[in-house]
Order: C-alpha cells, then sequence, then structure tokens
C-alpha cells in the first residue's frame, strides 16, 4: 500500500482524537527514541516506507528531551515532510548526547567538584544544545510543524507556565518562537543547563518576552496538557471539531512514554534526606534529589489520574504508558553520557517493548504488569488503529488530499459509536 502522504484530516471527520505524549529525562530520551522507532516501523509495514508518526498523531506533546524528540518528529523538511524519521533519533542521541553532557576528566576529590560547580553555575554550559538545535531545526517556527504539537516551560520571570501550543499560536501569535528556542528553552533543567531567554514579534510588532526553564517544573508527564489543548479547541467550536460537542475521553487514543525511572530502595531515605542541607538537595547519590523528586512525581500523578478515567470508562485499551521503572545505577542518570551508558539505554527500550504492558492498580497506586498483551504487540495493535483512523478521515473529509478513492476500498463501519476501542 502506498504511504499515506496527505496531511492528517481533522478529527471531526474521524471517530478519535490520537494523542502522543514524550516525558523528559535527559539522555534518557533515547528510551522513548527506540520505543517509536518500533512504532513508526510498524505503521510503515501498513502504509508504505514513506509512513511517519506526524502522519497520524492530531498532537504529539513532549517535555525536555521529550520536546526535542517532538521537534525531530514534526519540523519540516524542503518538501514538508518531518526532518527525521523515528529511527533517526537513536542514532541523534548517540552522536549528539556526549558532546551535549561532555563527562568531566577524572578528579581526585570528584564529590567536591560536584558540590563546587553546583553552587558557580550549572552543571553545563548548553552551547553545544543552542548550536546543534539551531543548526538542525534552523529558522523553523512553531506554526510549522506539520501536525499540532504542546511543549511546556515554565517563566521563571512571571513564575508560570509557558505552554508552546501550535493549536494557540493563532490567538497568540507572540507564541509563534522558533522551534531551536523552544527545545533549548524546555530543556533547561535546574542546576544541569542554563535557563534560556528571547524574545518575540507578532505580525502588529508587538514584542514578547520569555525567561524560561525545563518544562519539568510545570510537567515532566505532559500527557494531560496534550488532552488540555485539544479539549480547548473542542470548547471553542473549532472547526477541526465541529462534529465533536464534548471531551468523551473514551474518544482519546493515548500513546503516553516515560524515559525511565530509578527504584534503588537505598539511593534516597528519609534518614539521609533529614540532614540534607541546600548541597545535599542539589547533588547527592550521582544526580540531583531536588529535580528527580518534582519531575518523578508529577509524571505519576498524571499516569495515575488517566489511569483512573480510562479504567472507569472501561476504556483502557485507548491507554498505553510505556515506563521503565526498574532502572538502577549509573543507567537512570540524566546525564552520564558515556558511549557505554547511551549503548545501554537503546537496550532497556528494546527490552521494555518485550514487556508485559504495566498499569496503575488504583488500590496500591503501584505500576504492575496486568495484561499478557506485550508493550510491542500494544504497539503494533495501536499502530493498525492509528492506520485504519487516518483512512477513515480520508473517506470522510471532503479535502481532495484524500487517498482513498471509493469507501468500498476499506471495509470499515462508518458509524462512530461502532469504532470505539473500548472494552464493553
Amino acid at each position: 500500500m502506498e504511504s499515506p502522504k496527505s496531511p492528517l484530516q481533522p478529527p471531526t471527520y474521524g471517530n478519535l482524537i490520537t494523542v502522543l505524549s514524550i516525558d523528559g529525562g535527559g539522555i534518557r530520551g533515547i528510551i522513548p527514541g527506540t520505543i517509536l522507532g518500533f512504532l513508526e516501523s510498524e505503521l510503515q509495514k501498513l502504509d508504505g516506507e514513506q509512513a511517519r508518526l506526524a502522519d497520524y498523531f492530531d498532537i504529539i506533546a513532549g517535555t525536555s528531551t521529550g520536546g526535542l524528540v517532538t521537534a525531530m518528529l514534526t519540523a519540516p523538511d524542503g518538501n514538508s515532510r518531518p526532518l527525521f524519521a523515528a529511527k533517526d533519533i537513536k542514532d541523534f542521541y548517540l552522536e549528539h548526547c556526549p558532546k551535549i553532557f561532555p563527562q568531566p576528566s577524572c578528579t581526585p576529590f570528584p564529590n567536591t567538584t560536584k558540590m563546587v560547580k553546583a553552587l558557580s553555575g550549572p552543571k553545563y554550559d548548553g552551547k553545544y544544545l543552542h548550536s546543534i538545535a539551531k543548526e538542525k531545526l534552523g529558522n523553523i517556527k512553531l506554526h510549522q510543524a506539520l501536525t499540532n504539537i504542546a511543549i511546556p516551560t515554565f517563566d521563571i520571570k512571571k513564575l508560570q507556565p509557558t505552554i508552546f501550543s501550535s493549536y494557540e499560536v493563532k490567538n497568540k501569535p507572540g507564541l509563534d518562537a522558533l522551534l531551536s528556542d523552544i527545545c533549548i528553552a524546555t530543556s533547561a533543567a535546574p542546576t544541569y543547563l542554563p535557563a534560556h531567554s528571547f524574545e518575540t514579534k507578532d505580525p502588529d510588532g508587538k514584542v514578547r518576552e520569555f525567561n524560561l526553564i525545563d518544562g519539568g517544573v510545570a510537567a515532566n508527564n505532559p500527557t494531560l496538557i496534550a488532552i488540555g489543548e485539544t479539549t480547548k479547541q473542542i470548547m471553542r467550536g473549532s472547526s477541526d471539531y465541529f462534529a465533536i460537542k464534548q471531551l468523551d475521553y473514551g474518544r482519546l487514543l493515548v500513546i503516553s512514554l516515560g524515559t525511565g525511572t530509578h527504584k534503588e530502595e537505598e539511593k534516597y531515605n528519609a534518614n539521609g534526606a533529614a540532614k540534607w542541607g541546600l548541597l545535599g538537595w542539589l547533588t547527592n547519590a550521582g544526580s540531583t534529589p531536588l529535580v528527580d523528586v518534582f519531575t518523578q512525581a508529577s509524571a505519576d500523578m498524571v499516569d495515575y489520574h488517566l489511569s483512573v478515567i480510562f479504567q472507569a470508562l472501561h476504556s483502557e485499551k485507548n491507554y498505553l504508558r510505556i515506563q521503565e521503572d526498574t532502572l538502577t545505577g549509573v543507567v537512570s542518570s540524566v546525564d552520564i553520557a558515556t558511549k557505554q551508558n547511551l549503548e545501554d539505554l537503546v537496550k532497556v527500550g528494546e527490552n521494555l517493548l518485550k514487556k508485559p504492558v504495566a498499569r496503575v492498580n488504583l488500590e496500591t497506586g503501584l505500576v504492575e504488569s496486568s495484561d499478557k498483551e506485550t508493550n510491542e504487540q500494544a504497539l503494533q495493535r495501536f499502530a493498525k488503529l492509528l492506520s485504519d483512523e487516518k483512512r477513515l478521515r480520508d473517506i470522510r473529509s471532503p479535502s481532495p488530499h484524500g487517498y482513498a478513492k471509493n469507501p468500498r476500498d476499506f471495509k470499515l463501519n462508518l458509524v462512530p459509536e461502532a469504532y470505539s476501542t473500548a472494552e464493553k
């Protein structure tokens, strides 16, 4: 079958609202990158080698390293196709992470060096990240993304989140920043990389100033942000959603990808933390406890919230959260970008595909394997749903870009209620 070269038709012509979300996590972005490479390969089996993830999702959201992946998947090349295929993400991280996070040479007092660095400024100067982001993304702006995207940051001057949403650009043209600036800003994790400031100018000449740090401060797991952005379009009566009067979570098809968490029982404990001052919270056990705590807490709460909703609606099969929660040692770091550690993270992603789908146990709050389906099998199932949804929209849409010449070429019940994947 020929690849779907038409843009994704609006949700109003389909039965689902398709969402992809990618957490923050530094070099551990290689884990969702590996997962996305597999998903895109499954879509290519169905729709041709030129199929790309941006062809199938109504919105892609990413925080920090996930924001960088989001930009890579949706920034257009000269032919209005994505600059990067999903399979390229892994190689990008292997090549560039050692330069973004250069490892220090051996010193006789490594802990002292870390403490001094924590007091004097961010751990890394960010210069290489700035240069590679600008080199790859050039002058591409938010509104040019090939599908809708949402990338959270936090404005430390206003002390409030700033979400760069392509849905919002028409209403707030001051948000139409360069994708390179957005990626640099959402990746500016406190203590690791410097805050980022820049300005935009709207068509009327009004200048907007941004003073931004890592989006993980606001939402390390941006799935709810993605859902919120689509909900606002429904509330406003957007033409893309004119047949949808209110958001039905059973209509959502959501893939949410984590970047892994550490579960070492002795990495931190209350007895040790009770003695920490500023330095202890900034550098301990080879990482930054303060950043670890608030990013992981926010990510887990989003997963818990969505698990409750999808289970309540008996729509568990519409929500897929893939997260490796057994990382230990160096591989759990966000910045130890040695060749060996990066290769180990690739293996983590590959092994995660073979693991059973895991869901939150609402009684204990713990994530447990609850399905005989593996993550790989779940992604294959989602790929089929995404492909079917795209073809259905092409059939229904009056747009000349649809590639299905005759509805009989695609046998599918066109009654929306019959298409829901929710378990009755």
